[in-house]
């Protein structure tokens, strides 16, 4: 199998999350990630941040069937890398020159990061919101979206008559959370 055939089925495995395309993508890569970092002010516990959030960029891209490779997995994978640890320099004050040793041509990756790190935003806005959503809506929402227990078995953990009660219920602390979450989301834009 060729390289860009064996890329492909490693991006389809993750896509998939099989375990072992997860585990060869991570012997293949975490250590040019790992000098990556080291090299430019950071630790071994900053390159596992950095690829562990380069991990999670992949995933989305390959799951949503967008990712189109123009280079090399590696090429790809350094340039997401490099963009996402610069980014973390900078917002510790810490920023160096990374040399761009090792990319055999440019990246676009700007764009990936930019929207990994907004639906990163996002979550920590949806956190926030669900944070000062109170009782008992926070648990009724999580047994619901999270936890993807039926509204049968809702309405008798949380005491409701029917299954029609809990879903009325769940339908006003959902209101409510989006009015939480919106008034923060415009606050940060």
């Amino acid at each position: 199998m060729n390289s860009i055939e064996e890329e492909q089925r490693l991006l389809q495995g993750l896509a998939s999350e099989d375990k072992t395309c997860i585990e060869q993508i991570y012997r293949e890569h975490y250590s040019m990630i790992q000098s990556l970092v080291v090299n430019n002010n950071g630790s071994a516990d900053d390159a596992a941040d950095i690829f562990q959030e380069l991990m999670i960029v992949l995933y989305e891209k390959a799951k949503s069937g967008n990712l189109e490779l123009h280079c090399q997995l590696k090429t790809y994978l350094y340039a997401v890398s490099r963009r996402l640890w610069l980014k973390k320099l900078s917002q510790n004050q810490r920023f160096s020159a990374i040399p761009a040793e090792n990319i055999e041509e440019p990246v676009a990756a700007d764009e990936d990061v930019e929207m990994h790190q907004r639906r990163q935003d996002e979550f920590n806005i949806m956190e926030a919101a669900m944070g000062k959503i109170g009782e008992p809506c926070k648990s009724l929402l999580e047994a619901y979206y999270i936890q993807k227990k039926q509204m049968q078995a809702i309405a008798s953990d949380f005491g409701y008559t029917n299954a029609d009660n809990a879903k009325t219920q769940k339908y006003k602390c959902l209101v409510r959370l989006k009015k939480l979450f919106f008034a923060q989301y415009k606050n940060v834009e």
